[in-house]
Formats: structure tokens, C-alpha cells, sequence
């Protein structure tokens, strides 16, 4: 159901959707966006991946996308695409370091001096690391436990400072999440990264709580996809290549592209829509 709210829509028989559309010529998507035009979104960990797919989307959908990640070489590439593609946005790339408080603030202020402020906040960082919790390494469960955690509150603490300063009632904060923040699979590689993921499913609902009592209109989201073929999953088997080929080999993984999608449905969603969570994976994944 195009991407995916529909001014006007009728079923038929075999679950046919009809379409009116208000401007010809338009997509969809472009006409359920058009509110977020021009306006600020911040996306961390954009130099690869879901991050830069997400990067991308909103760029195209006419958004001013602050991109960070520790290396902003990938990002600038990303940029200099998306001027020569003629996307309606633009890509702002910033270095910053998301296990770095400091760094964090840096960039909210950056932000604030440069552009105004941040509408929508995209907590897209993270690892994964393989550390078991009998033998792993206390410094791998604190790095994931500073960005997947840490950074993520700093960030949305700030983002949200940003929308409340300049009354902005309408902003966005998605989380991306994962299946593991649902599940718990038989693999101690991923228990101390799943723990991470846990928490994340309960600092977005926290999140949404607090939101109400603020009697905001913000909104709060997290996104879950289970396998995606990113730079994430090569690296947690990047000590054992040959099970990363057979994953892929195995089942047809997520797309980055895919889960870009999905932000872009919540976004789109109208505003007394209140989407908590979504959860995608593979047809084919099991768990």
C-alpha cells in the first residue's frame, strides 16, 4: 500500500488496493514526506550500511541529513552521490564518535549553530562483537554497551532538548533495533550484544512513556530487522568468514534498503499514528 498511507483506498475482491493519489506524477512517498522537507535529521552510524541507506532515503526525500559516524570518509562519498544524483536534500557528513560524550555534545551544538536544530533522530549505531559472557572481554561488552545504550540516551536526551527549545511538537526519534532485542538465540557470541538490544526495546517504550507525560506530540519508535547483509554481520564473522558466506548462502537476508523502507513508512505515518515497533526478518529465518 505505496509507502504506505493512503488519503483514499478501497479493497476488492483478491485484496486489490486502489489508489487516488492528490498530485500527479508524484509518488506516494514523495506526498506523505513532503512534511519533512527541508527540515533536520540526524543519523549516526551513516558511514555504511542501514545507516547510509537511511542517510540516503531521507536525502532523496528532501531532508537535510546530518550523517556521523568516527570515519566520515564513506559518508562525503555518500554525499558527493547524492549531489550528483540531484536529490532534493542534502547530506551534511560530521565526525563524531558515539562512545564519546563529549563528541556528542559537540555535534548537538554544531547542529543547533548550523542548522537550528534536530526534527528527526535516528539512533542507527552499533556493533556487534563476539564476546561470550563466560570468557568474553570486559572492554568489548563496555564499547557495546556505550553505543548501543549510552549513546543511543545521550543522543535522544539531546535530540529531544532540540525539539522542546524550539517547540517543535511534531519530531521523531527512531531506534534501530533488532530481533535480538526480542529474542535470546542459542549463540554466545551475540548474549552480551542481545542484552544491548534488550535494553533498547525497553528505553523506547520508556521513551514513548516519558514522551506522554511531557504531553508532547513526539513520537518514539523502534525498528527490529533480524539478518541483514551489512558491514555489522560480516564483522561479528569476520574471525570465521566461511559461516558469514553460508548465512548469506542460506537464506535470502534484509537489505540495508529494506529497513531505509521501513523508517521511511513510520515517518510517514500520519500524526496521531504512535508506531512502537517493527519487526522484520528474512521470509526464510527461522528465529
Amino acid at each position: 500500500m505505496h509507502c504506505y498511507w493512503l488519503d483514499q483506498y478501497s479493497l476488492r475482491k483478491g485484496d486489490t488496493v486502489t489508489i487516488t493519489a492528490s498530485r500527479r506524477g508524484s509518488s506516494f512517498c514523495e506526498l506523505v514526506m513532503d512534511r519533512w522537507k527541508g527540515r533536520v535529521a540526524l543519523v549516526t552510524g551513516a558511514s555504511v550500511g542501514i545507516g547510509a541507506a537511511i542517510a540516503k532515503s531521507l536525502v532523496q526525500h528532501g531532508m537535510k541529513v546530518v550523517g556521523c559516524a568516527r570515519n566520515v570518509e564513506n559518508i562525503e562519498k555518500l554525499a558527493a552521490e547524492c549531489v550528483s544524483s540531484r536529490f532534493s536534500g542534502t547530506l551534511i557528513p560530521y565526525k563524531c564518535d558515539l562512545s564519546v560524550e563529549d563528541d556528542m555534545l559537540s555535534m548537538f551544538s554544531w547542529i543547533k549553530v548550523q542548522h537550528q536544530g534536530v526534527d528527526v533522530c535516528i539512533n542507527n549505531a552499533g556493533l556487534a562483537l563476539p564476546e561470550p559472557l563466560l570468557s568474553g572481554k570486559t572492554s568489548g561488552w563496555r564499547t557495546m554497551m556505550d553505543v548501543h545504550v549510552i549513546g543511543l540516551s545521550v543522543c535522544t536526551r539531546e535530540a529531544y532538548q532540540s525539539m522542546k527549545e524550539r517547540k517543535v511538537d511534531d519530531g521523531h526519534i527512531i531506534n534501530i533495533n533488532g530481533m535480538c532485542g526480542h529474542r535470546v538465540l542459542h549463540n554466545a557470541d551475540l548474549h552480551f550484544y542481545t542484552a544491548t538490544k534488550y535494553a533498547v526495546t525497553a528505553l523506547t517504550e520508556g521513551l514513548r512513556q516519558e514522551l506522554r507525560e511531557a504531553k508532547t506530540h513526539i513520537r518514539a519508535t523502534a525498528i527490529s530487522p533480524g539478518l541483514v547483509e551489512t558491514e555489522l554481520t560480516n564483522r561479528l564473522f569476520s574471525q570465521n568468514p566461511e559461516k558469514a558466506a553460508a548465512t548469506y548462502k542460506s537464506i535470502k537476508c534484509l537489505q540495508a534498503t529494506d529497513v531505509a523502507n521501513a523508517v521511511v513508512f513510520v515517518l510517514s505515518a500520519p500524526p496521531h499514528v504512535q508506531i512502537g515497533d517493527i519487526q522484520m526478518r528474512p521470509v526464510e529465518q527461522l528465529t
